[in-house]
């Protein structure tokens, strides 16, 4: 596969997603990845995609100004003990 914005090859890896919402930043590890070996641009699979922003819309709900978890362990069944954790980690820091 080739990448869309300089035609070089893409390569397998994971990388980290960083989006900041209202002054919050979100960042979510070890997401799998296409990387450009040639330019650098970061693209996603569509189903990656997809649970990067069901991931998103969970953690707006966390507290704190700097959230991060790691892609491997928000599977869709333990998604909600994560957020429980980050939870009680951002109210014992307050």
């Amino acid at each position: 596969m080739n990448c869309f914005m300089c035609k070089g090859n893409l390569e397998d890896k994971n990388t980290s997603f960083m989006t900041d919402i209202d002054n919050r930043y979100f960042i979510i590890k070890n997401v799998p990845s296409q990387v450009c070996e040639q330019c650098g641009d970061v693209s996603y699979a569509d189903s990656i995609a997809v649970r990067l922003d069901e991931i998103i819309a969970k953690m707006e709900s966390a507290g704190g100004e700097i959230v991060v978890v790691d892609f491997k362990k928000c599977k869709k069944n333990e998604i909600n003990e994560i957020f429980v954790e980050v939870l009680n980690k951002a109210l014992h820091s307050l």
